[in-house]
């Protein structure tokens, strides 16, 4: 049995996405997750809205790779690697298609009740550039 130890946080997200054509929209949100240790790994789970349906995330998180899982509304497998490309997919109702991601910066720290994450990194779908994604999450242990 793997050791596993959970806390509610309050977290907040910026994310911006840059398409190669198009304008930059910047998304903030404010949710209430679960931060779980289990098996060394870190894990923030957090259910978000969009469009009246619900999106569950979870992510995996460290210093060198990360990995974002989407279900619900969204279907999504997001690897995220400093040091290689990495190949992922996303799911509609109309197939899946592979993602790639090559990841340009991340910074992971966590000090006590207080953690933060930024990821940026480009999305390339077929082998073409379709924009630059950031993502940046500060979590805070509700007492």
């Amino acid at each position: 049995m793997v050791n596993e130890v959970k806390s509610q946080v309050n977290i907040k997200l910026i994310s911006t996405i840059r398409p190669i054509d198009g304008e930059s929209e910047t998304i903030e949100m404010w949710l209430d997750g679960q931060l779980i240790n289990k098996a060394d790994s870190l894990y923030l789970k957090y259910e978000e809205m969009q469009d009246d349906k619900t999106i569950r995330t979870t992510m995996k998180l460290d210093k060198e790779r990360a990995l974002i899982m989407r279900a619900g509304a969204v279907k999504m497998r997001l690897p995220l690697n400093i040091f290689e490309q990495q190949m992922g997919h996303y799911e509609s109702e109309f197939g899946s298609m592979p993602l790639t991601t090559q990841t340009k910066n991340m910074q992971f720290s966590r000090q006590g009740m207080r953690g933060d994450f930024y990821v940026q990194y480009d999305l390339l779908m077929g082998g073409q550039n379709v924009g630059n994604y950031t993502l940046d999450i500060t979590f805070t242990e509700v007492q």
